[in-house]
């Protein structure tokens, strides 16, 4: 009986988060005020972290809450902050122009992404790094991040200094 109440348990937290995170999702989007978006985004985070608990993934769950809803979204909000994008949003012309081209943007990106999960057969081939032996070991986890991902791992770290140095040098040539 008490494995019943667990697993209804568990069912009901999943559904709240995953209500929650599409929820926050549609606000981050759809707010004018960018520190706004950045707090569901950190809201979206959080509920992430707490689905990746469900799925006994701890180690990614705490790398979840400390890595994307602590360090990039400070990140954000420091670049936001920096760039002072008030003049940017009374200016109705460009908003209406990126509104057109964010909006065909996500179509094509809603189509990617119902060919890649409908139109495009599994293959059902198994790796060597399980489910099970990753959120079981964390040293799995950190030999393959640091091994076989290594270059895309760097990759977002240069990627993340390369946004710093140009909202850097954005905010200089307007002051």
């Amino acid at each position: 009986m008490t494995a019943n109440v667990g697993a209804v348990f568990e069912w009901v937290i999943f559904l709240g988060m995953a209500v929650t995170s599409v929820v926050a999702s549609l606000l981050l989007i759809t707010r004018k005020n960018p520190i706004h978006s950045a707090l569901f985004l950190v809201l979206n985070f959080l509920c992430v972290a707490i689905l990746y608990l469900l799925l006994r993934s701890q180690f990614i769950a705490v790398v979840q809450v400390l890595v994307y809803a602590g360090a990039i979204v400070m990140l954000i909000i420091f670049v936001l902050m920096l760039l002072d994008l008030e003049e940017e949003l009374r200016s109705g012309l460009k908003l209406l122009y990126s509104k057109v081209i964010g909006s065909v943007l996500a179509f094509l990106f809603l189509l990617g992404i119902v060919y890649a999960v409908a139109l495009t057969p599994l293959t059902g081939k198994v790796g060597p790094y399980t489910p099970d032996k990753m959120s079981a070991n964390v040293k799995a986890v950190g030999q393959v991040l640091l091994s076989q991902y290594l270059f895309p791992f760097e990759v977002v770290s240069i990627l993340l200094v390369v946004a710093i140095i140009g909202a850097v040098v954005l905010s200089k040539k307007r002051r």
